[in-house]
């Protein structure tokens, strides 16, 4: 049996709380209470002194007005910056009955609070109501101060936005601000932004020589419109700080005059994507048939009200599938164009063929009764075809900007060019189409179809013709006169290409694209339209056959 072992305890050190002395609980609640009462005066004396600042805006005279701002940004409050942005926004207004300046939210029946202490003041009418006038220095005044109240906002966005701003004011006055946001800053999209306000403040300032040189660089570096006015405003003089900036404006001219020259070439890309589309339908019905169809251009149209009576039903039935509604507009528009254009080949076209004149009138005609058809239905106006989300905003690169919905129809346009190539040269129908168009007896004595094929030739062209008004209708205004737009310039693209060739229209539409939007700047939109035919006229004169044009036999005879 093992002995037990008992230790003491250690006893546990208590620590006695004295109950406070007679007096001294009441001495630190009345400290307290005496600290609070200072505060609350100290908010209520700047309340104040904010009121008695803002009231001085009530006058006509801008100069009273800037120092009215410049006193109002010194009270330090905490309503300066909700009182600078309703002064920018146009929302801080004066009240007739009392003179009383407050901030306006809303349209028509208006929410307005004191403009000092933020108090709801509840509804005015929009006639009960002074605008506080301003000019554009009290405008730069006011973006300056708010500038320097967001600097050292905790929201990194709101930071970049002051930055920005300081930038493009270069107000002096916003130097040691921004010296002491810059030397607290650790986010890494934010304090670039900082250094080029910095820099763009430094170079207008009387810092020295080699500082001055170093924030051109800064400058430079930056780029854009706002850095080109910078520093051409700094290369006024003979010393080394303007030339400085006079080279650096000079190697920032040059690169945007890059940046111009790639976004014509993408635009121009885009306008291509446009022809193409327009004219890849009349490049099988004109270019293999050779129809001379004057009603192609109402074929797109109806496409793209096809589009627009697509989306109204969603809109009203189930509007969640709106995002879909592209998708559902381009199988239906190409089934009802083909299917129109069957029935035109087979009641007009038919009996036309070897008699270009009647065809081109007969067509001319269609296409007028077409226009005039859709008035009856839907009315001269314009209709509205909405944007799905995924072909919304747009896309940067450098300088260049690139709108969602452009690159799509670039997208959609090659891949009907694609598909279309894969048809003529991969399908029994394709064959048969080419073996038509080369040799109509030789193909008839070999078992095809020729009159079958021909309205589906016919269907095919026209049901392209409305998925180009499906892609149409998202860059154009969809009114009855949508396809007289596209029609002249869609034979361009044909002839210029080669008719009959796919590779030639491709090739076609690019070129025209391109070359009208290098012409526009210099020449503008409609003369160089003009010029752009002008060279077609003459180009054909020494090819007829345009670019890519067909040889062989079945082409002699």
């Amino acid at each position: 049996m093992r002995p037990v072992i008992q230790t003491a305890r250690t006893p546990t050190p208590t620590h006695r709380v004295d109950p406070p002395r007679k007096g001294e609980g009441k001495g630190m609640r009345l400290w307290i209470a005496f600290m609070l009462a200072m505060v609350l005066l100290a908010a209520r004396g700047h309340a104040a002194e904010l009121a008695t600042e803002i009231k001085a805006l009530d006058t006509s005279n801008f100069a009273q007005k800037e120092n009215a701002i410049a006193a109002i940004a010194s009270t330090g409050d905490a309503r300066v910056a909700a009182v600078m942005t309703a002064l920018n926004d146009g929302t801080l207004l004066i009240r007739k009955s009392d003179r009383l300046i407050v901030i306006a939210e809303g349209k028509g029946t208006i929410r307005i609070e004191n403009a000092a202490t933020g108090e709801a003041l509840g509804q005015a009418a929009e006639a009960d109501l002074d605008k506080i006038a301003i000019n554009n220095k009290i405008r730069r005044q006011s973006k300056v101060i708010l500038g320097n109240l967001t600097l050292f906002s905790e929201d990194p966005a709101v930071r970049l936005k002051a930055a920005d701003d300081i930038f493009r004011s270069r107000d002096l006055s916003a130097l040691q601000p921004l010296k002491d946001a810059l030397a607290n800053e650790q986010d890494p999209r934010v304090k670039p932004a900082l250094e080029q306000a910095l820099a763009a403040l430094t170079m207008m300032s009387d810092a020295p020589e080699a500082e001055r040189l170093a924030a051109i660089l800064a400058v430079k570096a930056r780029g854009g419109q706002d850095a080109m006015s910078l520093l051409a405003s700094a290369a006024q003089g003979s010393d080394a700080v303007a030339r400085a900036a006079a080279e650096a404006l000079a190697a920032l001219e040059q690169t945007r005059s890059l940046w111009e020259s790639m976004q014509n070439a993408v635009y121009g890309l885009s306008l291509g994507s446009v022809l193409l589309l327009a004219a890849i339908g009349l490049a099988i019905t004109f270019g293999v048939m050779g129809i001379i169809n004057m009603a192609h251009g109402e074929m797109v149209m109806i496409g793209a009200y096809v589009t627009f009576v697509v989306q109204d039903v969603i809109r009203s039935s189930a509007p969640s599938l709106f995002d879909y509604s592209l998708f559902i507009a381009i199988p239906l528009a190409f089934l009802l164009t083909a299917l129109i254009g069957v029935a035109i080949e087979r009641s007009i076209i038919r009996f036309l063929y070897g008699r270009p004149l009647e065809t081109l009138l007969a067509t001319w005609g269609l296409s007028l009764i077409l226009q005039q058809g859709i008035r009856t239905i839907f009315g001269p106006t314009n209709r509205e075809v909405g944007t799905p989300s995924w072909m919304s905003g747009s896309i940067t690169l450098g300088e260049i900007t690139l709108t969602a919905n452009r690159l799509a129809i670039v997208v959609f346009a090659a891949l009907i060019f694609a598909a279309l190539l894969l048809l003529l040269r991969h399908t029994r129908f394709g064959l048969e189409m080419r073996a038509v168009t080369q040799n109509r007896q030789m193909a008839s004595a070999m078992g095809i179809h020729t009159a079958r094929v021909d309205a589906l030739t016919f269907g095919l062209g026209s049901g392209i013709a409305g998925i180009a008004g499906v892609a149409l209708s998202q860059i154009d205004n969809v009114s009855p006169n949508l396809g007289q737009s596209y029609i002249i310039d869609s034979f361009m693209v044909v002839v210029f290409g080669g008719v009959g060739n796919l590779w030639g229209t491709l090739v076609a539409a690019m070129t025209l694209g391109i070359a009208n939007k290098f012409l526009e700047p210099f020449a503008g939109a409609v003369l160089g339209k003009i010029l752009v035919l002008v060279f077609i006229i003459l180009f054909i004169q020494k090819r007829p056959r345009g670019l890519f044009a067909l040889k062989g036999r079945a082409v002699e005879a």
